[in-house]
């Protein structure tokens, strides 16, 4: 689990201990999400070399006094969402780098007598407390002088002595969950000039008599104030903006997940005279559960004036009374997104007179459908610089909109355009219409720097001549096949091209082009890591510098024109040597042999015409014609003999008269001699038959042997032959005349069995 970098990763692996072996080269330990319950004296006794730890979501219940003795370099330690009962000072005592302790998430209900952090003279962030942590006592934060970071769990905070956080001199941000307002009134009595940024969360201000113990907070220091998932009434509202408006250098205010009670009916008119300081007002995904019954907001105008940054995000706004807006005299920045603004509600949010001052406006996420309508309503807004209207829902959009003269900058990334028109204000520097279904981009707009056209549809670059100022393009995730050297020489005037994550194509063109542009790697973004290119041949998303086609790719028409000159040739040429050869007709004779070898072995008798099919050759004609068929023919009762050259019908292919005359007769007779093995028509007829007249058991064919002949001198070819005369009886044609009357007997009854 351990890296060349010196980090060993041991979380989540079910560890009931810290493991063995641990040296001094490892510099981050990480043994979260383990079942660890003890932390022993000698687990890290070699571990000199740790800068963080993490023992976070264990089962840790004690740890040995001198376990972190050894880590004097040790600058994160996280002992959060364990079981400790008590914290030691001991602990602590030789961790003098130590800047980052968290100990939120135990089960300790104090921090002890004395202060557990004396020796933490470099800390700078510390979280501490849980559900059962109930005291904090005047000591325990001694030896901490500034801090960037305080988090307290307090939720159950019932006793805080008076001075306990006093020690502290400088917190730049104090997270405090706390219930109780009382404590939490006695806490800022100790941090009225120590802390830069309270954030309070889980408190409920919903009794207007609790409020009184608060006025302590209108001495404090503090810069910014934010309230969490806080409570707030009619009731209350008007007295903690009291408070606050007494605050001398607050300048922010946030309200984030908190929960109004009420409608807005406040009973207070607020001295707007008195606070001077407060510029930046922050409310996001504030619940109002009767928000359609809200106020006009009447009673808060003449605390509007001097706001320079306003932020109403995911709120459930709807509008914004006139009279609002023209109190917003200094408003500079308005954030308004993920809320309910319509067309019609934004022309009276944004009447004439209001927001005189703004530079910066936020719509995005909201309910607008008409851009010229949109346009026509923010165009008096003489001061306004930056418009954000994105995943609004426009669709079309007029040839023609009117916007103010100042405006910039123009976000309408996803917000369903299909296409741009001159509704696009001349006057920007930044547009984005990133997001959308746009197939093309024709746009004259001589100002723009900046043009965003992410995640649209198209298959080519805009053209440059339109917008000669451009310096940023952003092109990615479009349907782009190709980048021309012409297209990149336009733009190479550019800082920034990003065109990667498209479908470029591996052309022999645009390889040539991408892999031999010294300037590409100054210009285009991700280069070369995002730019993949697909090729017809089998290369997917692979890095164009490492693409390397085949002639094939670069030169497909003239590959194509060579394979088919080639392939005509061939068949030239196997024409040729077919003719030459008789290919056809041996074609033919394989047709002819694989059918005789499918029919069935024998013939109905019906279809029988002769007694014997007489296969000889040419040369052994003079004994056949002459001497047996005149002895079988003239017998009594005579034979019937079938001839190639008497009973083959003529004008029909002779291997069909073969196989036909070979199916017609009882009998086969081969004549054999060395004529007869140097034949090609008697091999012919020796495989038809035998495919078709007999097999192991089968008398059909008979053998006469003319001459003697060696079996060895029969050639491999008539492998059949050999395989009959092995196994089957055959008749020896005598020289002897009184010996052939013998033959003539013995042929006679073969041929009648």
């Amino acid at each position: 689990s351990c890296y060349a970098s010196r980090i060993c990763n041991c979380s989540s692996v079910g560890l009931d201990f810290i493991p063995l072996g641990l040296t001094a080269k490892i510099t981050v330990l990480n043994l979260a999400h383990n079942r660890i319950k003890h932390i022993r004296s000698q687990d890290l006794q070699q571990a000199v070399s740790l800068r963080a730890l993490l023992l976070q979501s264990n089962k840790i219940s004690s740890i040995d006094e001198d376990s972190f003795q050894p880590l004097a370099k040790l600058e994160l330690l996280d002992l959060s969402n364990n079981s400790l009962a008590h914290l030691s000072p001991v602990w602590f005592g030789h961790l003098f780098s130590l800047q980052h302790l968290h100990l939120q998430g135990n089960s300790y209900r104090d921090l002890g007598e004395s202060s557990p952090f004396l020796s933490l003279r470099n800390l700078s962030s510390l979280h501490l407390g849980n559900a059962q942590f109930s005291v904090i006592r005047q000591g325990n934060f001694e030896g901490i002088e500034l801090l960037h970071k305080l988090w307290i769990d307090g939720s159950n905070l019932s006793q805080y002595e008076q001075g306990s956080l006093k020690s502290i001199k400088k917190i730049d941000h104090m997270i405090i969950n706390i219930r109780s307002i009382n404590i939490f009134s006695e806490i800022v009595r100790d941090l009225l000039h120590s802390v830069a940024w309270l954030e309070v969360r889980r408190i409920a201000f919903s009794v207007s008599a609790e409020m009184q113990v608060l006025r302590v907070m209108s001495s404090s220091f503090a810069k910014k104030i934010s309230f969490r998932q806080t409570l707030l009434t009619d009731a209350t509202v008007p007295k903690l903006a009291s408070i606050l408006e007494d605050m001398p250098k607050l300048v922010e205010l946030e309200l984030v997940n908190c929960r109004l009670l009420g409608t807005g009916q406040w009973k207070m008119q607020f001295q707007a005279k008195r606070s001077q300081t407060l510029r930046v007002f922050t409310i996001e995904k504030l619940s109002i559960e009767e928000f359609y019954l809200f106020t006009d907001l009447q009673a808060v105008e003449g605390l509007l004036s001097l706001f320079t940054r306003v932020t109403v995000q995911n709120t459930k706004v709807f509008l914004i009374p006139c009279r609002i807006s023209q109190h917003l005299l200094s408003l500079e920045y308005l954030d308004l997104s993920a809320n309910l603004l319509g067309d019609q509600s934004l022309e009276h949010s944004a009447c004439q007179g209001g927001w005189p001052s703004l530079q910066t406006l936020n719509l995005s996420q909201n309910s607008l459908s008409d851009l010229e309508m949109t346009g026509q309503s923010l165009s008096h807004l003489g001061n306004l610089i930056v418009l954000d209207i994105s995943q609004n829902n426009f669709g079309e959009i007029p040839d023609v909109c009117v916007w103010p003269n100042t405006l910039k900058y123009l976000n309408l990334s996803s917000t369903q355009i299909p296409k741009v028109t001159n509704c696009i204000p001349q006057t920007l520097e930044v547009l984005d219409v990133s997001a959308n279904n746009l197939k093309e981009f024709g746009l004259q707009l001589p100002l723009l720097k900046e043009l965003y056209l992410t995640k649209n549809q198209l298959k080519t670059l805009p053209g440059a001549a339109p917008i000669p100022n451009l310096v940023a393009l952003s092109v990615r995730r479009n349907k782009l096949n190709s980048l021309s050297k012409e297209e990149f020489e336009s733009f190479k005037r550019m800082q920034l091209l990003d065109a990667s994550d498209n479908n470029f194509i591996c052309s022999c063109e645009f390889l040539s082009f991408i892999q031999h542009e010294a300037g590409l790697a100054q210009v285009l973004v991700g280069w070369p890591d995002k730019y993949v290119c697909d090729s017809p041949l089998a290369v997917r998303g692979t890095q164009v510098g490492s693409v390397h086609l085949s002639l094939m790719e670069c030169h497909r028409s003239l590959v194509v024109s060579l394979i088919c000159v080639l392939v005509f040739l061939v068949i030239l040429l196997l024409v040729a040597v077919g003719y030459k050869y008789h290919v056809v007709w041996y074609l033919r004779m394989t047709w002819a042999w694989l059918r005789a070898k499918r029919k069935p072995k024998r013939a109905p008798p019906k279809d029988i015409c002769y007694d014997a099919f007489v296969s000889y050759s040419e040369n052994d004609s003079d004994w056949v014609e002459n001497t047996m068929v005149r002895e079988l023919e003239q017998a009594c009762p005579p034979f019937r003999l079938c001839l190639h050259k008497r009973d083959f019908v003529p004008g029909k292919w002779i291997v069909d008269n073969i196989i036909d005359s070979i199916e017609k007769s009882r009998k086969t007779l081969f004549v054999l001699s060395e004529h007869f093995v140097q034949s090609e028509w008697c091999k012919y007829e020796l495989d038809f038959s035998h495919f078709r007249l007999f097999d192991e058991n089968n008398d059909a064919a008979i053998l006469i042997l003319l001459e003697p002949i060696q079996s060895k001198a029969i050639p491999k070819r008539f492998c059949k032959l050999r395989k009959i005369m092995n196994t089957k009886t055959y008749l020896e044609w005598p020289l002897e005349e009184e010996q052939q009357q013998v033959f003539w007997f013995n042929l006679k009854i073969a041929l009648r069995s």
